[in-house]
């Protein structure tokens, strides 16, 4: 079957028509907690954690009716309403449960659960609690509305609204100004990507009338290669912004000014998925553009070695974490830039990376937690003693996310990597080189967290975080293990009425030449952290200050890029148009009223209360009158 035949809905029946309650949920609890107030302080935590468990819940009994349906049919479509309506093209709201979009909403649900249980003990002596528990549903809700929705439009308004929860997030702390800051530019870096969704939806609006997937898709074939090119390089700028792929990173690592909590969520199941997700949605577009295809897999490429340099420099844990997320987003973008023979694969790892990823995340807060909230990986050390739970869980995200045999990392990504080998030599040997760089940089992150000498301040005193913290960080340690495990070639086949592709998968013990190397690549990486890094406490006083040290931690200077070639020149811009504002349109409007003004002043002189000075200009008119009415004789 074709990609186009794949995909064709059919109309939803049975409990599938009350899909949109997944949505509603968690937007009906966000609105509660926020406007309840102070009087929902004591128990709006519970509630917020209650709307992505019942949207949960609601999610499997989706997932198993889908099961039970004939592949064919399991692309089911929802008409909610219909939104706009203009001479013969018209936008509904409308859902669409299909294999691709299941998957999202059961990671979102399900890693979201775990996170919003997770909060309550991290969250549990800050004021704004209950606001925060509003966002975070707000959030969830937002980015249900972006995987189920069934056309473009519907993308468009939860991607807007994903946006805007990471803002009030980001930014939960706003009192803090780096806080404020990060909130800020993480908005505006998501708006330059933005454009590049909205001009997207505007060429598919104008070339094929609707912006229903399945009426996009089935216009692809015939659509010409320049738009279909023009609109899958705006999909790719949108997908570069919210997915924090080069060069609109920048954003990430200064995101994790918020809490720990809002930083698992954005990076494990919702924010920097939703690029993944649009790129893999819109498969048919990109199989009629090669050019944006390629660049696709060339920007994940890049994303995933740049993502992987950075975590080699930063000192902060939860930073490291951030250029690790960029760096495996990269992978799966490049597996998204193979076609579809790559597709499922890039989701593969997608629900992989959300659940070893969740769990780090959460884990860093765990520590944080016990460490009086520092993330400077130099003073702690040792951690494994104090810290049990939380250092037996982190370690099962470091196995899978280092691709160790068997475990969930070592299946989804090596798919991507023998992928890449097979579709170009150079993107397999990259990819082969950032797991090696991978398995460095996060043994390095282990090492200096959890083993050799402690070297806290004596007034620091490390502790496990309570049970309402560390039991999501078990489920979720154990899932890192056996993920991959147990979706294994099933996951390909079941996406394949979503994407049109399956894929081979390894076997319990089969070893390709291509994992072969990706293995040796990691064990070198991982031998030659613990070389480097098993040093005593009085050398780990300051990390190495080489220049590639260097570079990776100022982000190879994509802050500064940014200022130089977009801040700066728009300031100056700015400051143009507020010149031209104030000396043209305003120094018109002053100069006109300035100007009457004077006048009126000339004329009011004339009005003095004066018998002589009327009878003199009485004199001057008749003066006046007779010489005109001379020169009328005359003439």
């Amino acid at each position: 079957m074709t990609i186009m035949e794949t995909l064709a809905p059919v109309a939803a029946t049975g409990v599938f028509t009350q899909a949109w309650v997944l949505i509603a949920v968690p937007l009906l609890v966000a609105a509660i907690l926020l406007v309840a107030g102070r009087r929902a302080d004591a128990w709006g935590h519970w509630l917020g954690v209650a709307g992505p468990v019942i949207s949960l819940i609601f999610a499997i009994v989706l997932f198993a009716n889908l099961l039970g349906l004939d592949p064919s049919q399991r692309a089911q479509s929802v008409h909610v309403y219909q939104w706009l309506a203009v001479g013969g093209w018209t936008i509904d709201v409308g859902l669409l449960v299909d294999p691709l979009s299941i998957l999202f909403v059961l990671l979102v649900t399900f890693v979201g659960s775990l996170i919003f249980l997770y909060s309550v003990g991290y969250m549990a002596h800050d004021p704004g609690r209950r606001r925060f528990f509003g966002y975070l549903n707000l959030f969830v809700a937002a980015m249900l509305l972006l995987v189920l929705g069934n056309n473009y439009a519907m993308v468009f308004v939860g991607w807007e609204g994903v946006g805007l929860s990471s803002y009030l997030l980001i930014g939960f702390w706003q009192q803090r100004q780096s806080a404020a800051l990060a909130a800020k530019k993480a908005f505006v870096a998501n708006k330059i990507g933005d454009l590049g969704l909205l001009a997207a939806i505007m060429m598919l609006f104008s070339q094929v009338g609707s912006l229903n997937f399945a009426a996009v898709d089935a216009a692809m074939p015939q659509m010409g290669h320049v738009w279909a090119g023009l609109i899958g390089f705006g999909l790719l700028l949108a997908a570069c912004g919210k997915s924090a792929q080069v060069p609109l990173q920048s954003w990430l690592l200064d995101a994790m000014e918020g809490p720990t909590p809002v930083s698992a969520l954005i990076h494990a199941a919702t924010m920097v998925t939703a690029g993944v997700y649009l790129v893999v949605r819109s498969g048919a577009i990109y199989a009629v553009a090669p050019a944006a295809q390629i660049a696709v897999a060339i920007v994940g490429t890049v994303t995933l070695l740049v993502g992987a340099w950075i975590g080699c420099a930063k000192q902060d844990i939860k930073k490291v974490l951030a250029g690790s997320t960029m760096s495996q987003i990269g992978y799966m973008m490049l597996a998204a830039g193979l076609g579809p023979v790559g597709a499922a694969l890039a989701i593969f790892h997608l629900l992989t990376h959300g659940a070893f990823k969740a769990n780090m995340f959460l884990g860093a807060g765990s520590v944080m937690h016990g460490m009086n909230d520092s993330t400077d990986i130099r003073v702690f050390g040792a951690l494994r003693k104090v810290m049990p739970f939380t250092f037996l869980t982190f370690a099962c995200g470091y196995l899978a996310i280092i691709g160790f045999p068997f475990t969930s990392g070592f299946y989804s990504k090596d798919h991507i990597i023998a992928a890449a080998f097979q579709q170009n030599m150079v993107y397999g040997v990259l990819a082969t080189l950032g797991a090696g760089v991978t398995a460095f940089y996060m043994t390095r992150l282990v090492m200096l967290t959890f083993f050799g000498d402690k070297r806290w301040d004596d007034g620091v005193a490390p502790h496990e975080s309570p049970a309402v913290m560390t039991a999501p960080l078990v489920v979720l340690g154990i899932i890192s293990l056996f993920l991959g495990l147990g979706i294994n070639g099933w996951i390909q086949g079941f996406l394949s009425p979503a994407i049109g592709s399956v894929v081979g998968d390894h076997g319990l013990l089969e070893v390709t030449w291509q994992s072969g190397v990706a293995l040796l690549v990691v064990i070198i990486g991982v031998v030659a952290a613990f070389l480097v890094y098993r040093r005593p406490v009085e050398a780990l006083a300051a990390e190495p200050h080489n220049a590639l040290m260097v570079v990776g931690n100022n982000e190879l200077y994509a802050n500064q890029a940014v200022d130089t070639v977009l801040v700066r020149p728009g300031e100056l811009l700015a400051q143009g148009v507020a010149a031209v504002d104030r000396y043209v349109v305003d120094g018109g409007v002053r100069g006109a009223a300035h100007g009457l003004g004077r006048g009126s002043e000339l004329v009011r002189n004339l009005q003095n209360g004066m018998v002589r000075s009327y009878a003199l200009v009485m004199a001057f008119g008749v003066v006046v009158a007779l010489a005109v009415l001379l020169a009328g004789l005359w003439m």
